[in-house]
């Protein structure tokens, strides 16, 4: 038989926490939000969404501070960043049952494998979402261009978990596929981000329509796109060299894009360097794959994000 699921617990109610989850609790779905920053407005407020594919409001929204007040639920969605990966330990065990399964549509690799150490292997899924999403206040969220989520177990299962889940994401408007290899779609949304979140970072705070007007950089950002596709083919993935015209050309529309790293650099907090820049490239180099672009960049980001240069 099938798993299904009933209950979701959704972990780290930022942008893309609380796109997903409002998405999927205006659909009917049964959706608890682990919140720190926005309880108390969306407690009493609710949720408000702009979206390209119809905005929409939950004046309720289920939310609790702590994993206990929502005990266990059949789905954990883990949304935060990874950086925030050291509460799990803390954090997951309060919301899991003897069949619970634990989603992650965070960014990078290492994720998986630190969810599995608490929940084990059999448990962990994967996703990928292709997304342009912010979170504008408290309870607020934009989301400008996107929205696919590609999901894959994390070791191979006969449960059916991927393609249960991509189908009830459908049917909340969120496109969503099952994948075969989880893996091979981590390296393709890297194929973005490495570039563009590193070099929003690395050039001092600059949007993506301003990196892609410079042509030096957006020679850098297919420099860093090649080198992202060969280690990816070095570790046995087979991504197309089609993808670099295909992910320029998909960011030109999106105009003064802020991505996430970026808004982190910016903001003072703590940026995901391990899971998508030094996890990758470690990988990638342990397969063979030289990589001299994406170590300038590593090491850019991070002079940059030692000083104090930040845009007002």
């Amino acid at each position: 038989m099938d798993w299904n699921f009933k209950s979701v617990a959704v972990v780290g109610a930022g942008a893309v926490g609380l796109y997903y989850g409002g998405r999927l609790a205006e659909a009917g779905e049964d959706v608890r939000f682990l919140v720190r920053s926005d309880f108390d407005v969306l407690k009493r407020e609710g949720l408000k969404v702009e979206s390209v594919h119809g905005d929409f409001a939950l004046p309720d929204v289920r939310v609790a501070r702590t994993p206990e007040e929502i005990g266990p639920v059949d789905l954990v969605v883990v949304t935060w960043k990874a950086t925030s990966n050291h509460l799990l330990a803390e954090v997951l065990p309060p919301l899991l049952h003897s069949g619970t399964q634990v989603l992650t549509l965070q960014n990078g690799l290492g994720n998986c494998e630190k969810i599995a150490a608490i929940v084990g292997a059999e448990n962990v899924i994967g996703g990928m979402c292709f997304v342009c999403i912010n979170r504008m206040g408290n309870g607020v969220v934009r989301h400008t261009a996107g929205g696919r989520i590609s999901i894959g177990d994390w070791v191979p299962d006969a449960r059916g978990r991927a393609r249960v889940i991509a189908e009830r994401f459908k049917a909340a408007k969120i496109p969503a596929d099952a994948t075969d290899c989880f893996q091979e779609a981590q390296w393709k949304k890297l194929v973005w981000n490495v570039p563009f979140n590193g070099l929003a970072v690395a050039e001092g705070g600059l949007t993506t329509d301003l990196l892609l007007a410079n042509p030096e950089i957006e020679g850098e950002v297919r420099r860093l796109m090649v080198e992202v596709i060969q280690a990816a083919r070095a570790l046995g993935f087979d991504l197309g060299d089609d993808l670099i015209d295909y992910n320029v050309e998909r960011t030109r529309p999106m105009g003064p894009y802020r991505p996430s790293t970026m808004i982190d650099y910016l903001e003072g907090r703590e940026v995901e360097l391990e899971t998508i820049w030094e996890e990758p490239l470690r990988r990638g180099k342990a397969a063979g794959a030289e990589m001299p672009a994406m170590e300038t960049l590593l090491a850019r980001m991070r002079n940059r994000i030692a000083g104090s240069n930040r845009l007002a």
